[in-house]
């Protein structure tokens, strides 16, 4: 994996992975398939040149305090409200939902609603199999780990995927979420996803700088 200083190696997207807690080898191995070079980001630092960033499964109320406790909070919520891709699975989502039923949020950038642990405790984890267009026309793997599912989106958030009639999956500009953890699987179909959200904001991002430079 790319130190901080070797991140545009060899011209590829770099993803960093949140690596506070959660299944972030999981997430390494599934980009290095899809071609991106990965950081692990462990302080504020890490997040400099990121051409997009995993929030991983995990306990969401223990990855905000760590954000918190490490500094890491502020610069990624600004770098999320200016556009950097952004995906979350499981917590990740939770992290970044504006409503939290029964809770206070946490970086409060996407319009969804969520509920914490709701298909259940730990022993209720399953699997499932469902055709998302937005990701595939073939039927997905579906990991559900003490998952959240999303009660509602509003504002600019859409829905991706509904899974025995909970949102499971959504979408807003540069964030997508998941209730389900495709990095648990041996299919990259939502990693080839997400890597295209970052690929058409580098695009995007040079458009931009070369108007610029004209």
């Amino acid at each position: 994996m790319p130190t901080a200083a070797g991140k545009t190696e060899n011209g590829k997207p770099v993803v960093g992975i949140l690596a506070l807690q959660g299944s972030v080898a999981e997430h390494e191995r599934a980009l290095k398939r899809v071609g991106v070079n990965t950081v692990r980001v462990l302080k504020a630092e890490h997040l400099d040149g990121l051409d997009g960033i995993i929030l991983p499964g995990g306990e969401s109320t223990t990855i905000g305090k760590l954000l918190k406790l490490f500094d890491i909070f502020e610069p990624l919520k600004v770098k999320i409200e200016s556009g950097l891709p952004v995906f979350g699975t499981c917590a990740g989502l939770i992290l970044l939902a504006k409503e939290i039923e029964g809770e206070q949020p946490h970086l409060a950038a996407m319009d969804i609603r969520v509920r914490r642990n709701a298909y259940g405790r730990q022993i209720d984890s399953f699997c499932s199999r469902a055709v998302i267009p937005e990701f595939s026309g073939a039927p997905l793997e579906l990991v559900f780990i003490r998952a959240p599912w999303i009660e509602k989106v509003f504002g600019k958030a859409r829905v991706v995927a509904e899974i025995d009639g909970h949102i499971a999956a959504a979408r807003q500009d540069n964030m997508l979420v998941t209730s389900f953890h495709p990095e648990l699987t041996s299919d990259i179909t939502v990693h080839q996803y997400f890597t295209d959200m970052v690929k058409a904001r580098m695009k995007d991002m040079r458009g931009k700088d070369a108007e610029t430079e004209a």
